[in-house]
């Protein structure tokens, strides 16, 4: 027990001195973000926007999941709701003397949509091509690793909806990264012994059984 106790001590010591951060990160959580309004968001800078951004979300998700909404049926009856809302401004603002609403201007802004288009072209590309390398098999770590999270993802996916299943990815990005922000030396600590811990485990895994499988090497043909 007492051989438990100073290892302990001292891995608590080693990774307080240790200036890296989990994933190898070195900027500021707020950084990692982007550092804007969605890092605001997500880490609760701006606590009354995500507040209503959470309510928005479990509102959507009662609707569906416990009231049980046809989704055709939301959509034609917040069209309405929408369509009145706007004929009602649209009658009412000369009486008080007031312009009519601009929202196609608004929402179909052109620039704002093709700086939209452009970033998720650039985060679909990153992902495809890191979907790309892992399949080629370079690194048979990884290509287990990506088999084995879509196995588990599948299996998951068969006792939860689709729409509860969003809804707790939104509540983990919500809550995960604020309670890291609070709590980051302790997570900080127990992450870095578990993935010592992992590191020796897949170690004996590939001395045993992995690194007994044949297999070709993978070569980039060069284009003429």
């Amino acid at each position: 027990m007492p051989l438990i106790m100073d290892s302990d001590t001292d891995d608590r010591a080693s990774s307080s001195k240790t200036k890296t951060k989990l994933f190898g990160r070195e900027r500021e959580l707020h950084a990692v973000f982007g550092g804007g309004k969605v890092a605001d968001i997500v880490l609760w800078k701006n606590t009354r926007l995500s507040g209503s951004i959470l309510a928005a979300a479990t509102v959507v998700w009662i609707l569906f999941e416990v009231v049980e909404y046809n989704f055709l049926t939301l959509l034609c009856h917040i069209s309405i709701a929408t369509m009145l809302a706007i004929f009602i401004w649209c009658n009412a603002a000369p009486l008080f003397n007031r312009p009519p609403p601009k929202i196609p201007e608004v929402i179909l802004s052109e620039s704002q949509f093709k700086e939209a288009a452009l970033v998720f072209h650039g985060k679909l590309h990153a992902f495809i091509t890191i979907l790309y390398n892992i399949a080629k098999g370079e690194d048979l770590k990884y290509f287990l690793l990506a088999i084995a999270s879509l196995w588990l993802l599948s299996v998951v996916g068969t006792y939860f909806s689709s729409i509860s299943l969003l809804y707790s990815v939104f509540l983990c990005i919500q809550i995960i990264p604020l309670m890291y922000e609070r709590y980051e030396d302790e997570v900080e600590y127990f992450a870095k012994k578990g993935r010592r811990d992992l590191k020796k485990l897949y170690k004996k895994v590939d001395s045993n059984f992995l690194g007994k499988i044949p297999r070709a090497e993978v070569k980039d043909k060069k284009s003429k």
